[in-house]
């Protein structure tokens, strides 16, 4: 038989499944095959080669090792990768302005605002963010600040209500990454948690301050946590 890549595959054994009348149940046989393709050698199927052949189907392993893998080189804002299946990433994203979204509640207009540097940590379900005084890379002992937004309890980690959070099983670092910030960025920001004011003053005001003006977050305005970058890795 040939491929669309032109190599020839040769059989070399072949499963024959066989029901009763009236039964469900199946027998199977493997068939070894000879040089001309036919098939010999008829016997019931082995447990050693319904093993092999399960494992030959699983493809279980190839997406937990295609799991955060980079389409390319290691992308620079990355900072930490753990690509087993149930790991994740850290990476951060430099001062930049965004859309925002609010609720009613918050008698707030959505629109354009500067955002100072932050740092994001996620797995398939969770995700925390933290935010810089800095606009470089951070290193290990870099403290973290509180993140200037609604929806954050004090530790970093984001509630994100009725957001329907489907992070592919075999999604690469790129995929990972734009995905999360595509979550957080479109949904909507409606309340403090806990009473946890992320900064020195009321974050509405600072919002409609910032809204559309296209000037830069005010860095001095943030509150450091307990936590430097090397806690999250």
């Amino acid at each position: 038989m040939m491929n669309p890549e032109n190599r020839l595959y040769i059989p070399k054994a072949a499963l024959v499944v066989f029901t009763a009348d009236g039964s469900s149940i199946p027998y199977i046989e493997y068939y070894d095959m000879d040089s001309a393709g036919s098939p010999v050698n008829p016997h019931p199927l082995t447990v050693s080669e319904a093993q092999r052949l399960a494992k030959s189907l699983d493809t279980s392993k190839q997406a937990a090792k295609a799991f955060l893998r980079p389409e390319g080189i290691l992308p620079a804002n990355v900072l930490h990768i753990d690509p087993s299946q149930n790991g994740g990433a850290v990476w951060y994203t430099r001062p930049q302005q965004q859309n925002l979204y609010f609720s009613e509640s918050l008698s707030l207009e959505s629109g354009l605002v500067s955002l100072p540097a932050l740092v994001w940590k996620a797995d398939k379900k969770h995700l925390s963010v933290f935010a810089l005084k800095g606009s470089g890379r951070p290193k290990a002992e870099t403290p973290l600040c509180h993140a200037p937004f609604f929806n954050l309890y004090q530790n970093g980690s984001v509630c994100m209500g009725n957001v329907d959070v489907q992070i592919q099983q075999a999604a690469s670092l790129e995929q990972f990454t734009a995905a999360w910030q595509a979550y957080f960025f479109g949904s909507y920001f409606s309340h403090h948690i806990g009473g946890h004011a992320p900064l020195k003053e009321n974050l509405i005001s600072l919002y409609k301050d910032l809204m559309g003006s296209g000037r830069a977050f005010p860095a001095d305005r943030l509150v450091r946590t307990p936590l430097t970058l090397k806690d999250l890795l």
